[in-house]
C-alpha cells in the first residue's frame, strides 16, 4: 500500500512510527511532514486540497489519513471521493461537528447528549444582552476554528462584554468568531476519549489525560498540549459507564439519524464534574498529544484497524496493561511569540524513550526547530513513575536554545 498522511506534528510522527512496521506499506508520503517523517518516508510540500488530490492521483495513493482538522472542515474527503480516493476521515458536513461549535452544540442538544447548557448567538447585541444577567464564571466560544484559542472563561460581565467584542467586532479570530456559543462553566477535570468509527459503530480507546496549560501545576496560557498520559488516572469505570450511556450511545444515535456515517476518528473532549461526565466538544480526527500515548500502548496493528473500519467490520481494540507518558518540548515564548531556527542536539542519547519530532525540520545535516511544539518524548512503564523517569532522563539530553517543558507530566 501507498499511504499519504496529512499533517506535520507529533501526532503524524506517532502514526507514521506505528505504521512503518507494517510490511504491506511500501511507501509513505507526508504533507508537509517533519524531521521524523522524513526518516520514515517522503515529505512533500503540499497544502491546497487540489494539490493533495492531484498528488494522490499521480502517486497512486491507496489511503489518505488526515491529522489536522482544517483540511477535513474544508472538504478534502468530499473532493477525494469524487476521484475514488480513500480517506480515513469524515466529509465536510460531518466535520462541521468540529468546525462549527454552534452546529455541534445543536447536535448535542437535539440528541440529548450530556453537555453544558448553552445558547448560540449570531447577533452582537443579543449576545451582550444575554451576559448582563447571568451566573459567573461563563464560557464564551468562537463557533469556528480558531486554532484551539477561541475559548474564554469569563469571571465578570465586563470580561464577557470584552470577549464578545473581541470575537464579533474586532474579529480577533477572523470569521471564526462571528457566531458565538455562550455556555455554563463546568468545574472538574478533563479527559479525552478517541474512538474509531466503521460507519455504523464507534469503538473507544482508553481515556487520556492531556496537559493544556504551559506551566507546571496547570498555570499559564492554554496551549495545544504540553504532554499527555494514558490511561487517565482520574477517569474511573463509573465515569466510563456514564460516558457510554449519556454521550457515546446518543452520539451514535445522532450520527445515524442525520446520515452521518463515516469511517474515521471521533474525539470526545470531556469534563468530569461532581455531577458526572459531560461532553465539551467533538474533534473529528486524532488528537495531539493524545495519539502519541495511545500508539505507544496499542497492541493492534493500526493498518488492520483502519482497513477494518473502511470495510465496515467490527474491531476489537487492545491496549497493553502499562502506563504511557508523553512530554512535549517547546520553543521559547510558546504559545505566544516563539523563537525558531535553533539546532536540536542529543537525539542519539535518547535510550529508553521514543523521540518524535513535531515542529522540527532538517536543514542540511542539522535538525532545527520550526514550530512552537518542537518534539515529543514518549515512554511506557509498569507505573507512571517508571514511564516518567525514562521520559525526563531522556529529555535532559536533548537541547536547543530557549527550549522549555513542563516538569510535572505524569506526576500524581
Amino acid at each position: 500500500m501507498r499511504i499519504l498522511i496529512i499533517g506535520e506534528g507529533g501526532r503524524e510522527s506517532a502514526l507514521a512510527a506505528k505504521l512503518q512496521k507494517d510490511a504491506r506499506i511500501t511507501k509513505m508520503f507526508f504533507a508537509n511532514g517533519n524531521a521524523s517523517t522524513e526518516k520514515i518516508g517522503q515529505n512533500v510540500n503540499l497544502s491546497e486540497i487540489h494539490e493533495l488530490r492531484d498528488f494522490a492521483i499521480r502517486e497512486k495513493v491507496d489511503l489518505t489519513i488526515v491529522g489536522p482538522e482544517a483540511p477535513l472542515v474544508a472538504g478534502l474527503k468530499d473532493e477525494f471521493k469524487k476521484h475514488d480516493l480513500k480517506v480515513f476521515g469524515p466529509t465536510k458536513k460531518v466535520a462541521s461537528l468540529e468546525g462549527s461549535k454552534a452546529f455541534s452544540k445543536k447536535f448535542m442538544q437535539k440528541y440529548d447528549i450530556k453537555t453544558a447548557k448553552a445558547m448560540v448567538f449570531d447577533s452582537y447585541n443579543e449576545a451582550k444582552a444575554y451576559v448582563q444577567d447571568h451566573e459567573y464564571p461563563l464560557v464564551i466560544k468562537a463557533s469556528g476554528l480558531a486554532g484551539g484559542k477561541g475559548v474564554v472563561i469569563c469571571d465578570t460581565v465586563e470580561e464577557a462584554e470584552a470577549t464578545i467584542h473581541d470575537f464579533m467586532i474586532r474579529r480577533l479570530y477572523g470569521d471564526a468568531g462571528i457566531r458565538l456559543v455562550i455556555e455554563e462553566y463546568l468545574q472538574g477535570f478533563e479527559a479525552s476519549i478517541i474512538a474509531f468509527s466503521n460507519g455504523e459503530k464507534l469503538f473507544p480507546c482508553i481515556p487520556v489525560k492531556d496537559y493544556k496549560k504551559a506551566g507546571n501545576g496547570d498555570k499559564g496560557p492554554n496551549t495545544g498540549g504540553m504532554g499527555s498520559v494514558a490511561p487517565s488516572p482520574e477517569f474511573t469505570a463509573e465515569h466510563f459507564a456514564d460516558f457510554e450511556k449519556n454521550i457515546l450511545e446518543p452520539t451514535v444515535t445522532g450520527l445515524k439519524a442525520e446520515g452521518f456515517g463515516f469511517k474515521g476518528i471521533i474525539f470526545f473532549g470531556l469534563m468530569i464534574t461532581k455531577n458526572g461526565t459531560y461532553l465539551l466538544e467533538y474533534n473529528m480526527r486524532f488528537g495531539d498529544p493524545e495519539t502519541q500515548v495511545l500508539m505507544a500502548l496499542m497492541e493492534n496493528n493500526l493498518l488492520d484497524v483502519i482497513n477494518d473500519c473502511m470495510s465496515n467490520k467490527e474491531i476489537n481494540l487492545k491496549f497493553r496493561d502499562e502506563k504511557a507518558v508523553c512530554l512535549v518540548m517547546c520553543s521559547g515564548g510558546y504559545p505566544r511569540n516563539i523563537e525558531l531556527g535553533f539546532e536540536i542536539t542529543g537525539e542519539e542519547r535518547v535510550k529508553d524513550s521514543q523521540l518524535l519530532y513535531a515542529g522540527a525540520t532538517k536543514k542540511g545535516d542539522k535538525i532545527v526547530s520550526n514550530g512552537g511544539r518542537v518534539l515529543n518524548i514518549v515512554a511506557t512503564g509498569a507505573t507512571f513513575d517508571d514511564a516518567r523517569k525514562k521520559v525526563y532522563e531522556d529529555a535532559s539530553h536533548v537541547h536547543f536554545d530557549y527550549s522549555f517543558y513542563r516538569e510535572d507530566i505524569g506526576k500524581f
